[in-house]
């Protein structure tokens, strides 16, 4: 019982360490979780098949508060099942059984803070002032790739590795706000070598932006422009030509804009269970990784 709430409260710098939270956030995020985590319950137990009646076996080991605290725990530190029941002292079996109850309620809850920008009242600047201003409705979208094991079949694991990583990998959009940088969006993962531009396009993402919306992204997206009108890249330079000054002067000026969503994944990232290479053979990716978001949302938030 290394870990449980009534303990690791006590250091509030320890805590903050195991969960990536403050006190404040947690106990923010636990009143959030609670009207969640009863429909999600009668849900599972009123599913059909289940042989016992509802109240009938062993109660739980762990207060709700500790279940959740267990699996944001799992999402920051990504121990082993055996690590983390002995730190929560319940067996690794009901540990992980714990984390797979409550992480589709965190999934949820993350995608209930993702929030595309609200064009409001009155029109925000265009494309020709993004090197002096960062409207509220520019979204930034990036990918980063994350390290799974090698499928056992030989096809399906050539499908998986990626050359630019030197392995198997998964590959995750993010897309943030240039003024907040929240996560806004965050779709299913996708196989590692699946270009960045076709993850944007089978997203869906520039459909759902406000017309007012200037998506930017990186030279992974040339060609964004013909998908969206406000699309924007940095501006290649021309064939057999030096680079022209104003295209420095550009690039140089969508870099500092772009670098906030750089930012924000090393935030997704602090997080162990986007870092290490996935143990779980690619399942629960997206859960993770949208209920990871939601917790730098709210980070970022307050």
């Amino acid at each position: 019982m290394i870990a449980r709430f009534h303990r690791l409260s006590r250091s509030p710098v320890v805590f903050k360490a195991m969960t990536g939270l403050s006190l404040a956030q947690f106990r923010a995020l636990e009143i959030e979780f609670a009207p969640r985590f009863e429909p999600a319950e009668t849900a599972r137990l009123t599913r059909p098949g289940r042989r016992r009646a509802i109240g009938a076996g062993h109660p739980f080991e762990l207060t709700r508060r500790d279940q959740l605290l267990m699996t944001v725990v799992w999402l920051r530190r990504y121990p082993i099942n055996a690590v983390l029941g002995y730190l929560f002292g319940i067996e690794e079996t009901t540990a992980l059984r714990t984390v797979r109850r409550v992480l589709p309620v965190l999934e949820a809850a993350g995608l209930d803070t993702m929030r595309l920008p609200d064009p409001g009242k009155w029109r925000r600047p265009g494309l020709a002032e993004l090197t002096t201003e960062i409207p509220a409705l520019t979204v930034i979208i990036d990918t980063f790739e994350q390290a799974v094991q090698r499928p056992q079949d030989r096809k399906e694991a050539d499908t998986y590795y990626s050359g630019k990583k030197k392995r198997h990998t998964v590959k995750t959009q993010v897309a943030i706000r240039a003024d907040t940088g929240q996560v806004v969006d965050l779709p299913p993962s996708r196989r590692g070598p699946t270009a960045d531009l076709t993850v944007l396009k089978e997203s869906q993402l520039l459909e759902r932006l406000p017309d007012d919306a200037i998506p930017m992204g990186d030279l992974a997206y040339i060609g964004i422009d013909a998908l969206h009108p406000r699309g924007a890249t940095p501006r290649r330079k021309p064939r057999g030509k030096p680079r022209p000054p104003e295209d420095i002067a550009f690039n140089t000026a969508f870099a500092r804009r772009r670098v906030l969503v750089e930012h924000t994944i090393g935030r997704l990232r602090s997080y162990q269970a986007l870092t290490q290479t996935d143990r779980h053979h690619r399942r629960f990716h997206t859960q993770r990784a949208r209920a990871i978001a939601g917790l730098v949302n709210r980070c970022l938030a307050a």
